[in-house]
């Protein structure tokens, strides 16, 4: 079996830190620079010579100089005659340019696939892509994780009667999410509408299903300035519902979207933490983590070992509880 080596990527050390100690190996050597106009460069530490490389880089708000950093690290490591590269992007950056729109928009998610590619990735493995059909973005092997069997884990922790509950797609683009949820856990679910038509003269909003008295839990796969999220909640509260919680795979968070959540009709948000969240834990008491180093690490050693990730799809293995 090829060794098996785990790069960080500035984004997200910690997370690193986690897998690898999962792992039981140390993080692989790497010192990433700037030169003075700020261009990146990357010099790998340690031989890696015909090994298995996992290059591990989230997104933040600093996404186009760790696009390069990625890029330039993986052209390290196969220029140092790695046997195979793996790019593990948690939070798969330019998701949301996805299609090219009536604004005759770039399809940023497309560019980067491309980029990744040619920079001589081998295949990548990412988690809760913004829309499916950017896996067709590749020609070489996407894993696409769903944080899905964790979701329904930390629901079966939390609310022992299902009925109690109802999962609530926070748009008509998340209904197929929302109800593989609600399927696995036994419960209803329901749509909030919002029309965002530029040429309507009046924001509408719709709650479609029953909600009065419920629990309900909006899951969605991306928050960022989080104004979905605060205007469902106040229309789900607004029909009675009895609490209401936002479960977000990827929380990018920016401006002021966490001092906004803190003083919304939002009980708790539940997070993941493909993204660090330690300063956004600080500032409020809402916010709560799901760890995924669990879900990475298997993906990872189940990729080395040439086994099948199609069981992490569905399912929480027995040996992460």
């Amino acid at each position: 079996m090829k060794e098996i080596k785990v790069f960080a990527g500035s984004s997200h050390p910690a997370l690193v830190g986690r897998i690898c100690e999962r792992l039981g190996i140390n993080p692989a050597k790497a010192k990433t620079t700037k030169f003075k106009n700020k261009e990146t460069n990357v010099e790998i530490q340690e031989s890696v010579r015909g090994c298995d490389c996992y290059i591990v880089q989230t997104s933040n708000e600093k996404v186009n100089d760790l696009v390069m950093e990625t890029l330039i690290m993986t052209s390290a490591c196969v220029t140092a005659s790695a046997n195979r590269v793996f790019v593990v992007l948690p939070c798969f950056p330019y998701s949301r340019l996805d299609q090219r729109g009536a604004e005759r928009k770039a399809i940023g998610g497309k560019l980067i696939a491309n980029l990744l590619t040619t920079a001589g990735a081998t295949a990548i493995i990412t988690m809760d892509l913004h829309s499916e059909q950017t896996e067709g973005f590749f020609d070489i092997p996407v894993d696409n994780l769903l944080a899905r069997p964790l979701i329904v884990q930390w629901l079966k922790q939390h609310y022992k009667n299902p009925e109690s509950c109802v999962i609530v797609s926070p748009d008509a683009g998340g209904v197929k999410r929302v109800t593989a949820i609600a399927d696995r856990f036994k419960t209803g679910f329901a749509i909030f509408h919002r029309d965002q038509r530029k040429e309507a003269t009046s924001t509408r909003h719709a709650v479609i299903g029953d909600v009065k008295g419920k629990a309900c839990i909006i899951v969605d796969d991306l928050a960022d300035t989080c104004e979905t999220l605060l205007t469902a909640a106040r229309a789900l509260k607004n029909c009675e519902a009895a609490s209401v919680i936002a479960i977000v795979t990827h929380g990018l968070f920016s401006f002021d979207s966490i001092e906004r959540i803190e003083k919304s009709a939002i009980d708790k948000l539940i997070v993941t933490n493909t993204l660090p969240q330690a300063e956004n834990l600080t500032k409020s008491s809402k916010l709560e983590i799901i760890d995924i180093s669990q879900l990475l690490t298997e993906a990872i050693r189940r990729t080395h070992n040439s086994e099948s990730v199609r069981a992490l799809f569905d399912t929480v293995p027995g040996i992460w509880n």
